[in-house]
């Protein structure tokens, strides 16, 4: 740039910055003289710290963590209109208490932004789905960003009709709502998106009844249609890569206990099924041995490293064999203190973990007492 241009932008600048400061002092000078247009502005500033104390008023009233809902969505509390008040009254009239209103509240404030309007008409589309009010009330207080996240009703609307549309019961459409309610939040167009993907798989692998295999992997797994098309075609190829897996086998797993794997990072799962081998083949086991494993309970992969690891040392220093381990997987379920605990107990009662069935270290706690009770009575 020329010098002259340069030293002429300085000029304007200074300038123009000059008589702005005059501007901005004469609106100093006069803003304490009283004029009414000029008042309305002033006002309306005013009128928010008093807006926001109203409204910390009313969620302290309503009993609200309102350290908690700042720290979560600060920006509902710049808000000049919030709806807390018609969203108590909502809620109470569909049977929550007051307490699971303010825990509604302290976890997700955006609630509160919601229209009586949009909220009726939410809650009437979820009733298609869901059988009563509790139902609704119950899956707003485990996870209240699932109802108030959107307030696209119309692509609410949408997604449960395609949804139906491809066979899904409601029985099924209620646990896609209980467990995966981000489901009905996705655009339609990536629910479709997911749909025909898998489609496309079941034909590949020769199912002639692409509706059935649909239903059952989302029966089976209700987190598959928030997954990207590209995680679960990498778990799809990595299982039938690995365990080279004919396509009637691999149509078997992913439409039972794989399912689950199918919505894990594919990194996270080779990582895991890696971690496993090394941990089973320092301790005798074969390759061959390693993939019955992994094929008979394909949870273990959901095991990070350190777990995995941990719990199989855990059981092998309490004397269980590594072929006791690979018979009952699902004792891996169990974290490391219940293992310890319940071997402890067992053996204190005398049982004989080398004559005897291991599997009991993974029952519910109900069924474990009563056997423990059993067996300190003989």
């Amino acid at each position: 740039m020329a010098p002259g241009n340069f030293l002429c932008m300085r000029s304007n600048f200074l300038f123009g910055s000059r008589s702005w400061m005059i501007r901005f002092s004469a609106e100093i000078l006069f803003k304490s003289v009283s004029f009414r247009p000029f008042g309305v502005k002033c006002d309306n500033a005013d009128s928010e710290p008093l807006k926001n104390e109203e409204l910390l008023n009313n969620l302290l009233t309503l009993g609200v963590d309102i350290d908690m809902a700042k720290k979560r969505q600060p920006g509902v509390f710049n808000r000049t209109g919030t709806n807390e008040q018609d969203l108590k009254s909502f809620l109470l009239s569909k049977g929550a208490s007051k307490e699971v209103i303010a825990s509604i509240i302290s976890r997700y404030p955006r609630a509160m932004t919601r229209t009586p309007e949009s909220l009726s008409n939410r809650w009437d589309l979820w009733r298609r789905i869901m059988t009563s009010d509790l139902e609704i009330v119950n899956i707003l207080e485990r996870s209240p960003e699932s109802f108030f996240r959107s307030s696209n009703n119309l692509n609410l609307e949408n997604n449960i009709k395609f949804l139906s549309s491809i066979g899904l019961t409601r029985k099924c459409l209620c646990r896609l709502l209980t467990n995966a309610p981000r489901t009905f939040s996705n655009s339609l167009d990536l629910n479709k998106q997911m749909v025909e993907f898998l489609k496309e798989v079941c034909l590949s692998l020769g199912h002639s009844d692409p509706t059935d295999f649909i239903r059952k992997i989302i029966f089976k797994n209700p987190f598959i249609l928030i997954q990207s098309t590209k995680r679960v075609k990498a778990n799809i190829e990595f299982l039938q890569s690995t365990f080279n897996l004919n396509n009637k086998e691999l149509l078997a797993l992913i439409c039972g206990p794989g399912t689950k794997i199918l919505e894990l990072s594919n990194d996270y799962t080779r990582r895991n099924y890696a971690n496993i081998k090394e941990k089973l083949f320092s301790l005798g086991c074969t390759a061959e041995q390693v993939q019955k494993f992994v094929l008979s309970y394909p949870d273990v992969v959901f095991l990070g490293e350190k777990k995995f690891n941990h719990k199989v040392d855990c059981l092998i220093e309490e004397k269980i064999s590594i072929s006791q381990i690979m018979e009952n997987p699902r004792i891996l379920d169990s974290s490391v203190s219940t293992l310890k605990k319940r071997i402890k107990e067992l053996v204190k009662s005398g049982y004989n973990f080398s004559t005897s069935n291991v599997s009991l270290l993974s029952w519910s706690q109900k069924r474990y007492n009563a056997k423990l009770k059993k067996l300190s009575t003989v």
